[in-house]
Order: C-alpha cells, then structure tokens, then sequence
C-alpha cells in the first residue's frame, strides 16, 4: 500500500486543498479504502499540485482546518 503523504497539518484553502499534504479533501477521505491505482493517480495529483502551490507564498492564502462537516461532507460523495 502507497504511504499516506499526511504530515498533520490539516488545512484547507478555498480550493479545498491541504496545504500540508496537497490533497483535496474528496482525496484524503477513505485513503486506507482505495486501490493501489486509486492511490498512485492521487500521488500524481500531488506532486503537480505541490509543484505548483511552491511556486507561491503559501503564507498569504487563506486555509482553515477541515471541519467535521466538510470530512463527512466528502465522504458521503465518495461513496455515492
């Protein structure tokens, strides 16, 4: 199984993004639950997304912590 890229700082930016793992928050749900090719795509989503988010000052965007409404928001949609 592909290591979660978590680093425990769980916060959103308006686009629902992580700024600590650059996962949006529909790819950090069910994490343990997906495919070995589920978790590879996500990866690759990452990297791009990390390359691009470091290519700015991370420090102006606005972030919030995941509430427990939009996680459960996320996870009600993945398993539709």
């Amino acid at each position: 199984m592909i290591e979660s890229p978590c680093v425990a700082c769980c916060k959103l930016d308006s686009a629902k993004i992580c700024i600590g793992c650059y996962r949006h928050i529909s790819e950090i749900v069910d994490w343990n639950r997906r495919s070995e090719a589920e978790l590879a795509a996500i990866m690759q989503q990452v990297a791009a997304r990390k390359a691009q988010y470091q290519q700015h000052d991370l420090s102006q965007l606005t972030t919030s912590p995941i509430t427990q409404a939009e996680w459960q928001a996320a996870k009600q949609a993945r398993r539709q």
